[in-house]
């Protein structure tokens, strides 16, 4: 794109990596790898960050519960070749987008985050400002 400026980009990125997770969302969904972990564990696909130039794409994901995630996240790596030519050929792109599968923890994060701001001193902390 000639005109593209800084917004458009972004925006033409975010959607994207929501079209990305879509596609990985499905072939998990439908059980399309034929893997044992993946088919006995469901994962969401939580978020997928691309890079600018579209050429990586960053995967956050759960296991259901959070239930083997370590185990979960090497059956996923273990089948990137075959998630990436899926998502290639779903995904109208100049490339094949680089896949790289992490584990999403912004759930740990946010319930972290609530236990200490239900800590009784924290309360007493906030209760105070008032």
């Amino acid at each position: 794109m000639r005109n593209e400026t800084p917004e458009t980009r972004s925006v033409r990125v975010l959607r994207v990596g929501e079209q990305v997770r879509h596609v990985l969302s499905e072939i998990l969904t439908r059980g399309e790898v034929h893997d044992d972990v993946l088919a006995s564990h469901p994962v969401s696909v939580t978020e997928v960050r691309m890079s600018p130039d579209l050429r990586h794409a960053t995967v956050f994901v759960k296991p259901l519960l959070g239930r083997d995630e370590e185990a979960v996240l090497k059956a996923l790596r273990t089948n990137t070749a075959y998630f990436q030519r899926e998502v290639a050929r779903r995904v109208k792109m100049k490339y094949a987008a680089k896949l790289k599968f992490l584990a999403d923890e912004s759930f740990d994060e946010g319930t972290h985050i609530d236990r200490l701001l239900r800590d009784p001193k924290v309360a007493r902390d906030l209760d105070a400002d008032d």
